[in-house]
């Protein structure tokens, strides 16, 4: 229980379904970020463990806040700072779902003897009596649809989870927090990534990784020098404000070259990748390539039509139909098959293939 509406809401699904339950919240707020006041948006600072507690308390369950601060720090905050040291694009969530979530959370719940974890995720799992497998599907409200942070689960995950808000609407999820009087009903839904408030990533990583706050070049991709950056972490691929840049053509980044501790930058045309290497691929159920899918490369976005190839163990290269847009190493790509989720991993080589296009929208 996250201190959110649609985590107590899948507790009280599940009391309603016969279920034994209790509730458990992480404690995962970093002990040196003093809690941003009044934002009653962030999911897991020490308001929302109290919004959780209540919650529980309007439920009738047991309540348990487990310390998971040092885990979360280690496995989601250290790994999202190194990478943006690295010059690629993490997503935490993915991170925390992976690593926090449903393996150290997962195992706490089952020492405390609970048979399944359920969680307020919007997406689905379902059982394939055909195949004996366990199936993640994409929610029934596509806008809330939470299934690309989901990628990395495998079977033995998927046949100890549950998500019971995943067949919902999100206004369906409100008008059942209101009919059974939860204090979280119009709690507004976290937006921001919890551990960075205001957005401001980039002075988070400053102060943990300083050597990612270097000054160095911004070059054009011929290899001339055209600016000055004030610390690679501070920018990422497709960014186009804040360069500091005179031109007659809008400039975005185009790498961020940690070696080089350099930003190459061009026009937006310079954006477009047909192809990408994939690494540390999970796949939910087996799947023999080459095989057509659709791909989506960051949370929120639409998927495309790509074709996977396999290009080595654990890797996959990812051919678009039509070339995409800012795919930055470090974000994670997911494959779909329709609803069904096939698996994903991280963008790992998004270079330049000879197939970007040029100013006039035609190949080079």
């Amino acid at each position: 229980m996250s201190g959110g509406v649609d985590s107590a809401v899948a507790a009280a699904l599940l009391i309603e379904q016969g279920h034994d339950v209790i509730g458990l919240t992480m404690n995962v707020w970093p002990a040196w970020l003093p809690e941003p006041e009044g934002n009653a948006q962030a999911c897991c600072g020490l308001s929302a463990i109290e919004d959780a507690r209540t919650a529980a308390r309007r439920l009738g369950i047991r309540h348990h806040v487990l310390n998971l601060r040092e885990e979360f720090e280690r496995e989601v905050i250290d790994y999202f700072c190194d990478e943006y040291a690295r010059g690629r694009t993490p997503n935490p969530c993915i991170a925390c779902n992976q690593a926090v979530k449903f393996r150290i959370l997962l195992g706490r719940a089952e020492a405390l003897g609970c048979g399944v974890l359920a969680t307020g995720h919007y997406a689905r799992i379902v059982a394939d009596g055909a195949s004996g497998s366990w199936l993640l599907l994409r929610a029934t409200d596509r806008r809330k649809d939470q299934s690309y942070l989901l990628y990395a689960l495998t079977q033995e995950h998927l046949a100890r989870l549950r998500f019971p808000v995943g067949t919902l609407l999100k206004g369906e999820v409100r008008s059942l927090a209101r009919r059974w009087d939860l204090p979280v009903a119009d709690k507004p839904d976290s937006q921001e990534i919890c551990f960075v408030p205001r957005g401001r990533y980039g002075d988070l990583v400053a102060e943990r990784r300083p050597e990612a706050s270097s000054p160095g070049p911004i070059m054009d991709r011929a290899g001339r020098v055209v600016g000055a950056h004030v610390g690679i972490a501070r920018y990422t691929v497709g960014q186009r404000r804040g360069l500091g840049l005179s031109s007659g053509v809008p400039q975005y980044v185009l790498e961020v070259d940690a070696r080089r501790n350099a930003l190459v930058v061009g026009g937006q045309e310079g954006l477009r990748r047909r192809r990408l290497g994939l690494g540390r691929v999970n796949w939910i159920v087996p799947t023999s390539l080459p095989a057509a899918a659709t791909v989506r490369v960051r949370h929120g976005a639409p998927d495309v039509p790509a074709v996977l190839h396999a290009d080595g163990p654990d890797r996959v290269r990812v051919e678009f139909r039509e070339p995409q847009r800012a795919a930055a190493p470090g974000q994670a790509a997911a494959f779909y098959d329709g609803d069904r989720v096939l698996g994903g991993g991280i963008i790992e080589d998004a270079s330049w293939s000879g197939e970007e296009m040029n100013g006039n929208g035609t190949s080079q």
